[in-house]
């Protein structure tokens, strides 16, 4: 069983940085591919960055270059840094590891202001 908890939303002007993590329980978080993704009102999630091992990492067009996921074993923790943030990064950010059950955390809202 792996449960997530997000956290480090919040509110910045365009141009800001936040950087989300996402902490797990269980000790097999570690073998697992986690991935951020977001949710605009009404669409449905839509995948930003993955992480698959410690290093594969992916990345969604729209945050290339401004998003970076990391992971720290040691504190069962997976991160997305995000600069350069934009009114259109404005959503609620989940993160989600794939074992033998897709894991969701509970969500943190980020707001980017113009």
């Amino acid at each position: 069983q792996v449960q997530l908890v997000e956290s480090g939303g919040g509110s910045v002007q365009a141009g800001g940085s936040l950087r989300l993590s996402c902490a797990a329980s269980g000790r097999i978080f570690s073998l697992l591919p986690v991935g951020w993704y977001r949710q605009f009102p009404g669409k449905q999630r839509e995948l930003v960055a993955r992480i698959q091992g410690s290093s594969n990492t992916n990345y969604a067009d729209s945050v290339k270059g401004r998003f970076t996921i990391s992971r720290d074993n040691a504190k069962n923790t997976v991160y997305l840094q995000m600069n350069g943030l934009k009114p259109e990064d404005t959503a609620v950010y989940y993160c989600n590891a794939e074992g033998q059950y897709s894991y969701w955390g509970q969500g943190t809202q980020v707001t980017v202001s113009s």
